[in-house]
């Protein structure tokens, strides 16, 4: 017997969301508000970058890479809980090595270098981002740095860096003794990389690959393209590749107990091994939605499925990808930068439990009411090259269709309306464009406000499903509705000041 008419009638559902909502309001006025912070100092070691972009390209590019290998010699012996998919699942062992891997780049115009740096791990707080920051600023070692920009790859089978997979949701699953560890050893790459610059070439080079990728919710819509930066040093030493692709580092499934960086270190390999020894770091792109791999269910379902010589092959044939790309075009030397701080509202009335526990720790600030929440978070924008290349640096995992413009028609939307949104495909007028995800803040699924749908009961402690039985699983991980909104105009408005 259907209870639910019974229910709405006499308003159960809008009751339980009051008590809800009256609970977290009386959470919010006790907190002690030295959980919370100030936008200023949220932004402290955010580099603004160029305060309007130029036209001059410089001489040469100067271009520095290292690498630090984050994986803890005590994996065994120590407590060490895998991210991405069920809590209490301690690391058993090693696959591969989780690295922090950095680029620092310069066009010589003067006007100060660029680092961008990806991490091999679910994700990063911008908090964990600024203490990196911190690290590198005030070491004084970078001479005139006016950007440094890190994300996380999203591999599923890292040690847990965002705290939600420990024993259980009220248990911080990040290991302290790791963290600050990795904050060391990425700060360290970022200086090494500095260090280890030399002048040459930079080369862009794009092309849609098959097979790779799937979409698990409507509307189906990703990008298949696939964006190789390649950095040629004039000395003849080893090449850096740069590699743009949206696809979730989950290859290892869900039964997965071994550390390991996913498809992406097994990429890199190859390139590696067939290209003289070649750097190699990956930037993963939108990804929301959910962009996995082609044959995701036999990945994550299937006891039978040899998911480690999966992954492997994976990895493999996306290097072999890369590698066959012929069409590059030499990049001008010329960066352009600009990073904005972001304030978000933050509805999810889990995570601000789990922000209040101490699982999570992004930054927050209270209103001056203390009756809502909003996490404050930043965007950033980079062009290389005379509007050769267009990168849009976002928070976390945006679906792609806030990228294409491709959303799902009222008629068959959640919400039963149209998404009115600025999309980035229309904010750039370069050749190349892509999304770097999961990129100085981990905000979870960025999703179309048109078809966000909570549970009508406990929203975002349960998963909804709509009238076309379509799962809505991804809510219970996204801020709130007004997160793509925020971003996005924040996004337009950075660009359109900068032009």
């Amino acid at each position: 017997m259907d209870l639910m008419p019974v229910a709405r009638f006499l308003k159960l559902p809008n009751l339980m969301r009051a008590i809800i909502g009256a609970l977290l309001s009386l959470i919010l006025l006790v907190v002690p508000a030295n959980l919370f912070t100030t936008s200023e100092q949220a932004a402290t070691y955010m580099l603004p970058g160029d305060e309007t972009f130029s036209d001059t390209a410089g001489d040469t590019w100067t271009v520095g890479y290292a690498q630090a290998v984050l994986t803890p010699a005590d994996v065994t012996a120590d407590t060490y809980y895998i991210a991405g998919y069920n809590t209490n699942n301690p690391a058993q062992g090693v696959l591969d090595d989780m690295y922090a891997k950095a680029v620092y780049l310069d066009d010589n115009t003067g006007r100060g270098g660029v680092v961008l740096c990806a991490v091999d791990c679910v994700g990063l707080s911008r908090a964990d981002i600024n203490d990196i920051r911190k690290i590198v600023i005030e070491s004084g070692e970078i001479d005139s740095l006016k950007s440094v920009n890190i994300s996380a790859t999203h591999a599923h089978s890292a040690i847990d860096t965002q705290g939600l997979w420990g024993k259980n949701f009220m248990s911080d699953g990040k290991n302290e003794a790791f963290m600050q560890t990795l904050k060391e050893k990425t700060a360290e790459a970022i200086l090494a990389a500095y260090k280890a610059r030399t002048d040459g070439k930079l080369y862009v080079a794009a092309a849609q690959t098959d097979d790779f990728q799937s979409d698990t919710r409507e509307p189906v819509d990703y990008d298949n393209t696939l964006t190789r930066i390649r950095f040629a040093p004039a000395d003849g030493s080893a090449d850096t590749y740069i590699v743009n692709f949206a696809a979730h580092a989950e290859m290892l499934g869900s039964k997965s107990t071994l550390v390991s960086a996913d498809f992406p270190a097994y990429m890199t390999e190859e390139i590696r091994t067939q290209a003289n020894g070649a750097n190699t770091v990956f930037i993963n792109g939108a990804i929301g939605g959910l962009i996995t791999a082609d044959d995701f269910d036999d990945v994550l379902n299937n006891p039978d499925f040899d998911c480690i010589a999966y992954t492997k092959q994976y990895g493999k044939e996306l290097g072999q990808f890369v590698l066959s790309m012929d069409n590059e075009t030499e990049i001008r030397p010329l960066v352009n930068v600009k990073s904005v701080p972001v304030s978000v509202r933050c509805d999810n009335t889990a995570l601000l439990l789990a922000r209040i526990i101490g699982v999570l720790n992004n930054d927050m600030q209270r209103s001056a009411d203390r009756k809502s929440v909003s996490i404050l978070t930043e965007v950033s924008y980079m062009e290389l090259g005379t509007k050769q290349i267009g990168i849009f640096m976002i928070p976390g995992e945006l679906y792609p269709e806030l990228e294409s413009g491709n959303f799902l028609p009222a008629d068959q939307a959640a919400n039963g309306t149209d998404a009115d949104y600025k999309v980035l495909s229309e904010m750039s007028n370069c050749t190349y464009d892509f999304v770097w995800g999961l990129c100085n803040d981990e905000l979870g699924y960025i999703i179309p406000d048109n078809d966000f749908l909570l549970h009508e009961w406990f929203e975002y402690f349960n998963i909804a499903y709509d009238e076309a039985d379509r799962k809505h699983y991804e809510e219970t991980n996204s801020v709130g509705p007004d997160t793509a909104r925020s971003l996005l105009e924040a996004m337009d408005a950075l660009i359109a000041g900068v032009q």
